[in-house]
């Protein structure tokens, strides 16, 4: 909309010069072009950057975006594994973080075999009846830290959004709906676009397209469906 505005105000402008060049004296002519040209320079200029900054914004936050949406990712893989472990999800980092630190999830494998169902071979007299059951084998164990992060301690620091406002920290939630475990850990556009300008922070709030993050924030799970994937498209990582 600035741009828009500034654009008719520089072709009202060149429309005034064209009026004067036709209609007012030639001994005031002179001053007026020269102010007039002056304000066309200057609304091109600011035209341009205009479109400069929302260029220089775009480059910007998919930078911060994807920094961001690799500490999700992270607390994503982390929760899918506690909750492994543990039946649910978490809504404490230091939780989260502990089990990372020190947590062992099982390496399991599924297998079925034949037993003799001693409730039906009554049944039928006697004539042995078989019946399947899946049984679980657990194989080996193996922990976050040296699977997921490779070694090294970002886990440690997984609750810190790490770029744009100082010292914000993402939100995290967890529990159930209709008796399945669901999480979400989001952080608002604003807090990781804190430094930029207002009008363009708003409008990337309000995107909604295929190739950009859509909403006012950045998030991975739900609370309101059971869903563990993020609002991202895949050119913002390369960790999927």
């Amino acid at each position: 909309m600035i741009i828009l505005a500034i654009v008719l105000i520089i072709i009202l402008t060149i429309g005034i010069v064209w009026l004067i060049d036709k209609f007012v004296p030639k001994k005031i002519k002179p001053f007026l072009n020269i102010i007039l040209w002056a304000l066309i320079i200057f609304l091109g200029y600011k035209t341009y950057m205009s479109v400069y900054k929302e260029i220089q914004f775009n480059q910007l936050k998919k930078e911060r975006f994807s920094i961001v949406i690799d500490k999700l990712i992270d607390i994503r893989d982390s929760q899918l594994a506690y909750k492994d472990v543990n039946g649910t999800y978490t809504d404490s980092f230091d939780k989260l973080i502990d089990f990372v630190e020190n947590g062992q999830v099982p390496i399991t494998q599924r297998r079925d075999t034949l037993v003799l169902d001693e409730e039906r071979t009554r049944a039928f007299g006697g004539v042995e009846t078989m019946k399947t059951l899946t049984l679980i084998d657990t194989l080996d164990y193996w922990n976050l830290k040296d699977s997921i992060f490779k070694g090294s301690d970002r886990y440690k620091k997984m609750m810190d959004v790490g770029i744009g406002k100082e010292g914000a920290k993402f939100t995290l939630k967890a529990g159930k709906l209709d008796e399945f475990p669901v999480f979400e850990a989001s952080v608002d556009k604003a807090v990781v676009l804190a430094d930029q300008e207002p009008y363009l922070v708003e409008k990337e709030k309000q995107v909604v397209s295929v190739d950009g993050v859509n909403g006012p924030t950045l998030i991975v799970g739900s609370m309101d469906e059971v869903f563990t994937k993020g609002n991202w498209p895949k050119s913002y990582t390369n960790k999927e």
